[in-house]
């Protein structure tokens, strides 16, 4: 059963506003702010997502638990715990993709959570990915060469940090390093975090620990102005070493015969 209409009657007395206040901040009318807390009625999903970022709730947290004196918020660092997101959506009510460029990148860790903020983030959206929640990340530097800096990365966000997989890339938000793209080592670890590694070997590899975490992005693709180069021509190392390679395939096949 859901506990919505207590929690919320609990979360705006504890932050001491009215019911008309609370209608205000939120954007509502006053008498559905009444409905919601008298438990007549249950806020749809948008408004329900709004007031958890409102509170820095889950919305787990906000249904299902018991919030009250005793109650205390899950860890952030808990990998399972459902992380509040806000998202804008076309007419057709389709999540669209927010580009979050170099310049807004120090703001997005203080508006990430904010809808207001999130809403004047440039949009765009791509057929390719009209089935679950992307955001967009300009990437500055070059410790993840060959591809280049001032590069768009597509993210799928990552609601549960151990679905992380070692070896791939995702862009990393955190409070101490901002917007980061990285190649991950290892799964996800409660009590360590995660060990973010540059492609470009120049820098080293380091930990963000699981309570700086803000949110993760699985990279699922990439937009560049910068064409890529033809591969160069065959070294001879490189030749010698395929022909050798092209000599024990030989062998082998023989031996079988």
């Amino acid at each position: 059963m859901s506990n919505i209409a207590s929690n919320l009657k609990y979360l705006r007395k504890k932050k001491g506003l009215t019911q008309q206040q609370f209608a205000d901040a939120l954007e509502i009318k006053r008498a559905s702010v009444g409905a919601y807390e008298e438990d007549r009625a249950e806020p749809k999903y948008e408004l329900l997502h709004k007031i958890a970022a409102f509170y820095e709730l889950s919305m787990d947290e906000l249904a299902n638990d018991e919030i009250n004196d005793k109650w205390k918020p899950s860890p952030r660092g808990n990998a399972s715990n459902l992380r509040v997101l806000s998202v804008t959506v076309d007419g057709n009510d389709r999540e669209n993709i927010e580009l979050v460029p170099v310049k807004a990148s120090a703001g997005y860790l203080n508006g990430y959570g904010d809808p207001e903020y999130v809403a004047e983030l440039p949009k765009f959206s791509l057929p390719m990915f009209n089935q679950g929640t992307y955001r967009a990340f300009e990437i500055k530097g070059d410790s993840m060469l060959p591809l280049p800096s001032g590069s768009i990365v597509i993210g799928e966000f990552v609601e549960n940090w151990n679905d992380i997989k070692a070896g791939q890339t995702y862009v990393v938000v955190s409070k101490d390093d901002g917007v980061v793209y990285k190649r991950i080592a290892f799964k996800f670890k409660e009590d360590k975090g995660l060990k973010l590694v540059s492609d470009n070997k120049v820098y080293d590899p380091y930990w963000v620990e699981a309570g700086d975490i803000i949110e993760i992005w699985k990279a699922k693709a990439y937009i560049s102005t910068e064409m890529p180069e033809p591969n160069p021509a065959p070294s001879m190392e490189t030749l010698t070493n395929m022909m050798s390679q092209m000599q024990k395939t030989i062998n082998a096949v023989v031996d079988n015969k």
